[in-house]
């Protein structure tokens, strides 16, 4: 297969006729770049596993072009997902609502409930709506693999995997929606993002966060290994433990490199560094881009602990699964 990598009007219309014959489409988001596919065509949605190498029991996120996409995924949105809607919508948010007949098990991997989104990214609007069709997509790259926020990161990944990338330039946001389960008693994030626990609690009075073991997985990114790059990759606790990291895998002849901030960066006396900006905005758009490229240049990544207060949390929700757990 060849995958062309298409902009503007030309692209839209060329992704919404793939999507009419039952093709998978990448497309940018402001949070990552997706893979998609019409969400009521269960053959269609078979080949988005099918590209990824995804887990048949991985929900997808249904993506909508506006609010009167909802009629046909869910059948009650409660008092409380209308106000996270309303404040939030569209934006890098996936709210969880009992789903409609309509959407196939194999979208929701077997559960009843949906994750439903609507993306903030003019193109990503534009194409959606040009499909007339809500949108099943998870992110744009192989199973377990680093999420895109570039259509170079999407070709390199699926480069004869799908037929179409639209390129919509680099993600704002930068890393994936938050996922809030509205379908429930409390509230419950099942994955952080951009969106707050914070600025949910201001929308909704009581918010909780996921934590135990993930039995089913009601949404991406709980049962299985994400965002890891292909080299061994640890979390420094502070400047003078990332440069003796860095210090210790070059005597082993690895080739080593830090991920940090700039005024991180400026401490580290010249060794090899990615800087991904100083404001905690900055660190959220770039991580992604930081460890795609940190792959490429070396075998042994180091990323600065960035915090976990507000989008800071989210960003090393993401890394810790990166490194799978591994400080130093």
């Amino acid at each position: 297969m060849r995958t062309l990598v298409l902009k503007g009007k030309e692209a839209i219309k060329k992704g919404a006729e793939l999507i009419a014959l039952g093709e998978v489409v990448a497309f940018p988001t402001e949070t990552v770049y997706g893979l998609g596919a019409d969400a009521f065509n269960e053959e269609a949605v078979k080949k988005i596993f099918a590209a990824k190498g995804r887990p048949s029991d991985n929900p997808l996120i249904v993506h909508i072009a506006d609010i009167s996409g909802l009629e046909k995924l869910t059948e009650e949105v409660s008092e409380g997902a209308k106000a996270v809607m309303s404040a939030f919508m569209p934006g890098p948010i996936t709210v969880i609502m009992k789903r409609s007949k309509k959407v196939p098990l194999s979208v929701t991997a077997g559960l009843e409930t949906v994750g439903i989104r609507m993306p903030s990214h003019p193109v990503a609007r534009e194409f959606i709506k040009a499909c007339g069709t809500p949108i099943a997509a998870p992110s744009a790259n192989r199973s377990t693999h680093i999420s895109p926020t570039s259509a170079e990161h999407v070709f390199e990944d699926m480069d004869g995997r799908v037929p179409l990338i639209i390129d919509g330039g680099d993600c704002e946001v930068g890393i994936e929606s938050t996922i809030i389960d509205m379908s429930t008693g409390v509230p419950t994030i099942l994955r952080p993002g951009a969106i707050t626990a914070e600025m949910l609690a201001k929308i909704l009075g009581a918010v909780k966060t996921f934590s135990g073991k993930v039995v089913v997985a009601k949404a991406p990114g709980m049962k299985y290994k994400h965002y890891a790059p292909s080299c061994e990759t640890v979390v420094a606790t502070d400047v003078d433990s990332a440069a003796q990291a860095y210090d210790d895998a070059a005597e082993k002849g690895l080739v080593p490199v830090i991920i940090a901030r700039s005024s991180t960066a400026a401490k580290l006396g010249g060794r090899t560094h990615i800087d991904v900006g100083d404001t905690d905005a900055d660190v959220c758009r770039n991580i992604y881009a930081a460890l795609h490229r940190a792959e490429k240049i070396a075998g042994f990544i180091i990323c600065e602990h960035f915090g976990e207060k507000g989008v800071c949390g989210s960003v090393m929700n993401r890394v810790m699964k990166s490194a799978g757990g591994k400080t130093v």
